[in-house]
């Protein structure tokens, strides 16, 4: 895969001059183009140790407008980092709509190292590979472009290029122990680099590789293939047709006979109560065992996700309430999730939720969640069908990755029945302070209640899976409601817990 690359590749002084004006006003020109986009462009500049990325990424960096380009690189994990999921740090630095983000040691420089130096199975590289695969998947179908170079050199010329920076005394301290360490280990280094780019170079996000020596030729074409890259994408989104969304009211298998269309939610019993007695006690008993629970996991650094879906006025902000009450409000946060601000809506639309995953040992409560995407967005036609189709892979996805570092996700659907709503829609129209709570969207939504329902089955049954199974609660009583609610946690968190 390397041969080309090794393949001597000059540019003399006056060719480069004589290109780069023309270059760098084109790129500016594509750059300012980007700004009218519903697309963010993703550069990673990756390959082997003195291959020249820094130097790469200075001159795209000199080349255009700084205000919408932004570089990053990955070094060493923080605390903070540590205690989340991996892709975490990398979702936050994602580029939003119409910028580019320059990305030196990217998601693919941790697994390439550790697996070079044996700390990685074959098998879980392979695993690290497909993850990534599907990161850059999830971010293309969103309109994203990826543009990935590697740098490559010879173990000959690196060994060549690292002994000339170590002896100028200006260049020096840019060699580390970690660059000599891979210069000793380079035939295996270049084999476990080789099987990435074979493995992760896709239709939509194909490697470029090339040869790092000559300074001129390798900022010459990266430039060249940016432009060329921006520009067809460019055209690419002016000449797609898109379809207007529309929404999708029935199930996406529909029973051939209407009345057979059975779902999750009209198998629960609506008619399971606690009398005020039996409430009190029981809610005091599974609140003392959620703080000391709680407590405990602070202790353990055991992290805890909640997300509340369910009807309107089902009463997920009063069963909030009874889980934060034995809690310290230092260690959790809650996140009422309503339409996107403009700064979420020009990122992808996990990014928001990505966002606020909480520090080990720590709470995030989530009212509505990233199930909007196969709820609201299907049932009224803000998406396509193909987008929130692929909602349920990329949701699974990223719930499995919470699950795999550890965090406890709890999914609980708060069910009532229609009856039961429309009397608790005309019993907070008379209380001063919940008068605000009801709108005429609430009262419009009710109309559409049967192709909810065909979205939650569709979503109980994409997205129930063994890491994060779905938990439906019986809402018509409040007080059975929110003690099973409680149950839940403390079951699971003890079982985590004992883990």
């Amino acid at each position: 895969m390397f041969e080309v690359a090794e393949l001597t590749h000059k540019v003399n002084k006056a060719d480069y001059q004589a290109q780069l004006p023309a270059l760098r006003t084109a790129l500016l020109e594509a750059q300012a183009a980007l700004k009218d986009v519903d697309f963010p462009v993703i550069i990673l500049i990756s390959g082997v140790d003195g291959a020249g990325k820094g130097e790469t990424v200075n001159i795209l960096n000199e080349w255009m407008d700084p205000r919408y380009i932004r570089a990053f690189s990955f070094g060493p994990e923080s605390d903070e980092e540590r205690e989340r999921p991996e892709f975490w740090r990398y979702w936050r630095s994602l580029p939003p709509k119409g910028h580019i983000g320059l990305y030196v040691g990217s998601w693919y420089s941790k697994p390439i190292a550790e697996c070079a130096r044996k700390e990685l199975s074959l098998a879980d590289f392979d695993a690290n590979l497909k993850r990534i695969r599907a990161f850059e998947s999830m971010l293309v179908e969103d309109g994203a472009l990826i543009i990935k170079f590697w740098l490559h050199l010879s173990e000959e010329a690196q060994k060549k290029r690292l002994d000339k920076l170590k002896k100028n005394p200006e260049t020096s301290w840019r060699v580390t122990q970690q660059d000599l360490h891979h210069l000793k280990t380079y035939k295996k280094f270049a084999t476990i680099a080789e099987r990435s780019l074979r493995e992760t170079s896709t239709g939509a996000a194909p490697w470029v590789i090339l040869d790092g020596r000559d300074a001129r030729y390798r900022s010459l074409t990266v430039g060249q293939h940016v432009l060329e890259r921006i520009n067809q994408h460019l055209t690419d989104n002016t000449l797609e047709e898109k379809a207007p969304a529309q929404p999708h009211l029935r199930p996406i298998v529909p029973s051939p006979v209407d009345h057979q269309n059975i779902s999750v939610l009209g198998a629960l019993n609506l008619d399971q109560t606690y009398t005020k007695k039996e409430y009190s006690e029981l809610l005091a008993r599974y609140q003392a065992q959620a703080g000391k629970l709680t407590r405990k996991a602070i202790e353990q650094k055991v992290s805890t996700i909640m997300l509340f879906e369910g009807w309107d006025a089902a009463g997920k902000g009063g069963l909030i309430r009874r889980f934060i009450q034995p809690m310290d409000a230092r260690h959790y946060q809650v996140i009422p999730i309503a339409a996107p601000t403009d700064e979420e809506a020009a990122h992808h639309y996990l990014w928001r939720f990505w966002r606020h995953i909480p520090r080990a040992g720590d709470i995030t409560f989530y009212d509505r969640s990233w199930y909007g995407r196969v709820l609201v967005e299907r049932v009224e036609g803000f998406s396509s069908q193909k987008v929130w189709m692929r909602g349920y892979s990329e949701i699974n996805d990223f719930e499995e990755q919470l699950t795999e570092r550890g965090i406890l996700l709890l999914k609980f659907w708060v069910h009532i029945s229609k009856e039961e709503q429309l009397i608790r829609f005309k019993a907070r129209e008379k209380i001063p302070f919940k008068k605000y709570k009801i709108t005429e969207e609430d009262y419009r939504n009710r109309e559409q209640w049967d192709a909810y329902e065909h979205a939650v089955n569709d979503m109980v049954e994409r997205t129930s899976t063994e890491y994060a199974p779905w938990h439906l609660i019986a809402g018509n009583d409040k007080r059975f409601a929110r003690i099973k609610a409680l149950k839940i946690y403390c079951k699971q968190l003890e079982k985590i817990l004992k883990n």
